[in-house]
């Protein structure tokens, strides 16, 4: 029973929980980013160089090297890695003004109240 109930506390923390929804949007938005790649920046690409940028293979010894697909892979890559980096740097900035905030100052204890009411009734 013990064991069971640390997996129960582990899988219920919060960072636990934050991690799984990040993988799942990580794959949507490389799902995202792999069709742009694939269905908007190669077609482009390959209407300059004549043919589809996927299919450009090297025959090596009879066996074709698909070198195409490698350099799109890599576009993908950059591109998720480019996405991920302002989406961090901007909840970083987020993250960062909030702690600049300024906090406003504590009210007066309730022995300085004490003290200033003294000194009130004193004046009169």
């Amino acid at each position: 029973m013990g064991m069971l109930k640390e997996f129960k506390e582990f899988a219920t923390k919060g960072d636990v929980m934050d991690l799984a929804v990040a993988v799942v949007i990580g794959g949507a938005f490389g799902a995202i980013i792999t069709a742009l790649t694939d269905k908007i920046l190669m077609p482009i690409v390959g209407s300059f160089i004549g043919q589809r940028f996927d299919s450009l293979t090297a025959n090596v010894n009879g066996v074709a090297i698909q070198y195409g697909s490698f350099i799109q892979a890599v576009i993908n890559f950059l591109l998720i890695a480019f996405f991920l980096f302002i989406l961090i740097k901007g909840l970083n900035s987020m993250k960062k003004k909030q702690e600049e905030a300024p906090v406003d100052p504590p009210g007066p204890s309730s022995t300085d109240k004490l003290l200033m009411e003294i000194r009130d009734a004193l004046k009169k």
